[in-house]
């Protein structure tokens, strides 16, 4: 039964966390919500910042893993960049409550513990997606130097829609995944 104590105090702090953010939250509650003592949660998490990065590692390290899988580059960018996003917006469906929660700390106040956790994560996602254009340039020389700011505009504009999804806006749908890409090598005048 420990490990059901684990995983039940991820989803709750999760949710708790998701929903009210997690400055918001005391460790009783999520005691509470999840039926055990604080010393169980400390005992697997060490504190509640503890407990907020084992939330982002688990579903950041899955991410990660479909992220890496769709950015290989062989050679077709459109292709690529269609399996990333796609990779994006199948993780955000399966994961709202996730995401909800990311889209919000990653624009929380910069000295914030939540904004502090949620950097590692972002991070990675901004290296991977520039290691992509990096690649891609070899074949576009008209790309050479612009990586960073390619994977800001097309992660910024993934994150757009699945914020837009979020709120009931839109569907993160093959539709969507399309034209998302299709904008994003062609701008606002295709």
């Amino acid at each position: 039964m420990p490990a059901d104590n684990r995983s039940n105090l991820l989803v709750q702090a999760l949710q708790l966390f998701a929903d009210r953010g997690y400055d918001a939250v005391g460790v009783q509650q999520i005691v509470q919500a999840a039926g055990v003592t604080k010393p169980t949660l400390y005992h697997y998490f060490g504190s509640k910042r503890g407990l907020l990065d084992a939330i982002l590692d688990e579903h950041y390290n899955r991410l990660l893993e479909k992220l890496r899988a769709a950015a290989t580059y062989q050679g077709d960018l459109p292709l690529t960049l269609t399996r990333v996003a796609r990779a994006y917006f199948d993780f955000a469906r399966e994961n709202q409550t996730f995401f909800r929660l990311q889209l919000a700390m990653c624009y929380g106040p910069l000295h914030s513990e939540p904004y502090q956790a949620v950097m590692r994560g972002s991070d990675e996602q901004q290296s991977l997606i520039e290691g992509l254009f990096i690649q891609a340039a070899e074949d576009h020389g008209n790309m050479r130097e612009r990586h960073k700011r390619y994977a800001i505009t097309f992660l910024g504009m993934l994150n757009t829609y699945v914020g837009m999804a979020l709120r009931g806006l839109t569907d993160l749908d093959e539709e969507l995944t399309r034209e998302a890409v299709h904008q994003f090598q062609h701008g606002i005048y295709s």
